[in-house]
């Protein structure tokens, strides 16, 4: 049955709707009122050829869902939680070898080999190089003339670049991950142009350029992190597909979405002066975790019910999908004081941005935390009068709380 605390035929992951807002009160209702909630799809709206799914809002269920992987399959239909409605079963399928889509014991197994590349050490050791690429970033943002995208020149750079050092992805080829991952996700925003065959293809080419890069270290073996992951498969390292299918993931979960909190965090900064000179005038260490939980930048993953089981007071079949809202969760009113308040200096700050904890819980937060604090200590030193130019021009989609333009000026 419909929810009766929603207009009808209201759903969250309708690309319209995130194309002008983040669904706040929507969601405060549903917390308050049916915190897990049957949302209706008709036909194949979401790709999955089945009648909807369950909307989960309060932040102790999200966790309760994240944490239990043996209840909640990622695997099953993926945790992309819509599709275009045209894609094909076998394309959804496939999504299986990417990580963010394993359970255990696949999953463990390959995230063991690949949380190599984000240990403590790994990433204090690319900490003074993104110094120095954030400052680099921020002043040939301020010496241009006029107003400026802040997404294009500032945001996109230091992510891309980030994960570019990570891998050893040459400098020179970071537009083509940016063009391919853009490709990937943009397909429910007309801007765009994009349609689910190009993502798709978009998505072969950046496996076919991590495969080849793993193919080159095997046979020539260097000290990088490619061949830490690829060489000597029967040690317990990466397949070549598998490496593709890695890289393919932090296209999109450590380019997209950190460079989606840097946007959503100047903005918030500009509209919250108070917020920025106090960040001027403090740099507390605190900012970074408050920007991801006001961005939220994934708003939501899926798992799906591998047997009937209950939740917050409703009883889920087996093969049922249930949609974890992470902005909502952190909204959520019972975990954060004053939560539509965007307080950089909020601690403790236990947001679910990164996710709900258990298996899939982010495995670079450090490195996306360092980024965050990075590029903001190089803008306020470099341009800490920068002000709004025009309202945000937000991207059309079901999942992902995206912006595609934030014109700023330094005058």
């Amino acid at each position: 049955m419909p929810c009766p605390a929603l207009p009808d035929g209201f759903d969250f992951t309708d690309p319209d709707v995130l194309h002008h807002r983040v669904p706040l009160p929507e969601f405060a209702e549903l917390r308050r009122t049916e915190p897990v909630c049957w949302i209706p799809q008709s036909g194949n709206a979401a790709g999955f050829q089945d009648e909807g799914y369950w909307a989960v809002t309060r932040h102790a269920d999200v966790k309760y869902v994240s944490t239990h992987p043996e209840l909640f399959s990622s695997t099953l239909n993926t945790a992309i939680i819509r599709f275009n409605e045209h894609i094909e079963r076998d394309a959804i399928d496939a999504q299986r070898l990417i990580l963010l889509n394993m359970d255990p014991p696949e999953h463990t197994r390959v995230r063991q080999i690949v949380q190599r590349v984000f240990t403590p050490r790994a990433i204090r050791a690319l900490e003074e190089r993104l110094r120095a690429r954030a400052l680099n970033i921020a002043a040939n943002a301020r010496d241009r003339s006029g107003p400026f995208d802040f997404v294009t020149e500032i945001a996109c750079e230091l992510p891309l670049q980030a994960i570019a050092e990570l891998i050893g992805v040459p400098q020179e080829d970071r537009a083509k991950i940016f063009d391919w991952s853009n490709k990937m996700i943009a397909y429910d925003d007309p801007e765009y142009a994009i349609t689910e065959e190009v993502g798709q293809e978009s998505a072969t080419e950046i496996i076919a350029y991590a495969m080849n890069m793993a193919a080159d270290r095997k046979e020539c073996p260097a000290k990088d992190i490619v061949t830490t992951l690829v060489a000597a498969e029967d040690e317990g390292n990466l397949r070549s597909d598998e490496f593709g299918f890695f890289v393919l993931m932090l296209a999109v979960a450590g380019n997209e979405t950190t460079r989606n909190a840097i946007t959503h965090g100047m903005h918030a900064f500009l509209t919250h002066p108070e917020q920025w000179e106090l960040y001027k005038r403090e740099r507390p260490a605190t900012a970074a975790e408050e920007i991801v939980r006001w961005a939220t930048p994934v708003v939501a993953f899926q798992r799906t019910a591998t047997q009937d089981t209950e939740l917050g007071g409703r009883s889920l079949r087996k093969g049922d999908r249930v949609g974890i809202f992470y902005a909502s969760a952190n909204h959520d009113p019972e975990v954060f004081e004053r939560p539509d308040t965007f307080d950089i200096t909020r601690d403790p700050n236990p947001h679910l941005g990164f996710g709900g904890g258990g298996p899939h819980y982010c495995l670079g937060k450090s490195l996306a935390v360092m980024e965050i604090d990075l590029i903001f200590n190089a803008v306020a030193d470099a341009m800490p009068d920068l002000k709004l130019t025009g309202d945000p021009r937000r991207l059309r989609s079901a999942w992902i709380n995206g912006v595609k333009e934030l014109r700023v000026s330094t005058g």
